[in-house]
């Protein structure tokens, strides 16, 4: 049997009756070598066929690690796999672990994600590191998410609901899992779901009793004070969210005017009354909405970003360009930014500036429309 660079071979003669150290005694007496098994040997690339003489441990782990991920063999043969793999390898959990943590940190999310679906397959439940695992896989999906939003990459939207779905799978869980609650709610945070935030984190102190949660709790207190204070959670907020999302500017409005009349200083609502009114290009109108957030505290690149595509539009060129440079400092890797600095660069006939930021665009998210179009890639 032969898929995937994975092939079935019989135990060889020198290994019948050793443990998986090679040695006559069973490892720990509770696991031998079963002859009756297949070993499954991945075959490394380059090599057509695989001399006995020279399997090495190496491809026989690595080829059990690929048919347990797979899930498509006997029950039994899998779980003996296991056993192999965790009598070889006692220490596979913390170094699959460490290296998928690597992968995430340098921005291979993919591998990262990979090594933790190898690891849950490794570790099914009712193992006690199923959990950790789907925890880490899932802020790995967050991480993913928040970096394909960083580049304006149509593929933001999808990551993001990839994130929720395996967050609530997590808040399913029980017992329960204070760090889901924790990492969830900060998650619908980022996602502007301020109920649901809200609701994560009163959990998370509902059923956090560690000694070293008391910090996380007084933050996550001081959040869920903030978002009631500022009624994020109403639901003409929330409803005005969802529709500017669907780009149903025009509904949004009225639900947004009941919020900014019981909040008037809130300045998440004068940043939804801007991003409706520039889908609207009712660039003006945007722009002082835009103003106001910033006045009201929303100081963060996304608000000053909004402001300068107004200005734009306004023709306040060196205006939109003191927004995005500020914006840039805050937030140096955003390529909406700097896809815009290029876009204003452009207008004001700086065609060689203009260039270098599209050029940057391209290296930080090669299919950019904007950057790819006036590369003439």
């Amino acid at each position: 049997m032969k898929e995937n660079r994975i092939v079935f071979l019989s135990v060889p003669e020198s290994l019948r009756g050793a443990d998986a150290h090679g040695s006559e005694e069973a490892f720990n007496n509770n696991f031998s070598i079963n002859p009756d098994i297949p070993i499954p040997v991945e075959i490394p690339e380059g090599l057509e066929k695989i001399n006995i003489e020279e399997l090495s441990w190496e491809m026989i782990i690595s080829g059990m690690l690929r048919v347990i991920e797979a899930g498509e063999e006997k029950q039994e043969w899998l779980e003996y796999y296991r056993n192999f793999v965790l009598t070889m390898r006692p220490g596979i959990f913390e170094e699959f672990t460490e290296a998928a943590v690597i992968k995430a940190r340098n921005g291979d999310y993919d591998t990262a994600l990979g090594i933790f679906d190898m690891l849950r397959a490794l570790f099914p439940p009712p193992s006690q590191h199923f959990a950790v695992l789907a925890l880490n896989r899932a802020f790995v999906l967050e991480q993913r998410a928040a970096h394909f939003r960083r580049l304006g990459s149509p593929e933001a939207d999808n990551a993001g609901l990839d994130t929720e779905n395996a967050y609530r799978q997590l808040l399913k869980a029980q017992p329960p899992l204070p760090g889901a609650y924790y990492n969830a709610g900060y998650f619908f945070l980022s996602q502007k779901n301020f109920g649901q935030a809200m609701e994560c984190f009163s959990n998370y102190i509902k059923v956090a009793h560690d000694p070293f949660d008391s910090d996380k709790k007084k933050e996550v207190k001081s959040i869920i004070k903030e978002i009631r204070d500022k009624g994020l959670d109403d639901e003409s907020f929330s409803e005005a969210y969802g529709l500017i999302r669907q780009e149903k500017a025009e509904e949004s409005l009225s639900y947004i005017h009941d919020f900014l009349e019981c909040y008037p200083k809130v300045w998440n609502g004068w940043f939804l009354l801007g991003w409706a009114l520039r889908l609207l290009c009712r660039w003006e109108d945007g722009a002082a909405s835009f103003r106001k957030a910033l006045e009201f505290g929303g100081t963060g690149s996304d608000t000053r970003n909004e402001l300068a595509i107004c200005l734009m539009e306004t023709g306040d060129l060196q205006g939109a360009r003191r927004e995005l440079e500020v914006a840039l400092y805050e937030d140096p890797e955003n390529v909406k930014i700097i896809s815009n600095l290029g876009v204003l660069a452009q207008k004001s006939g700086r065609h060689d500036e203009a260039a270098a930021f599209f050029k940057t665009v391209l290296e930080l998210a090669g299919d950019d429309p904007v950057a790819k179009k006036y590369m003439g890639s």
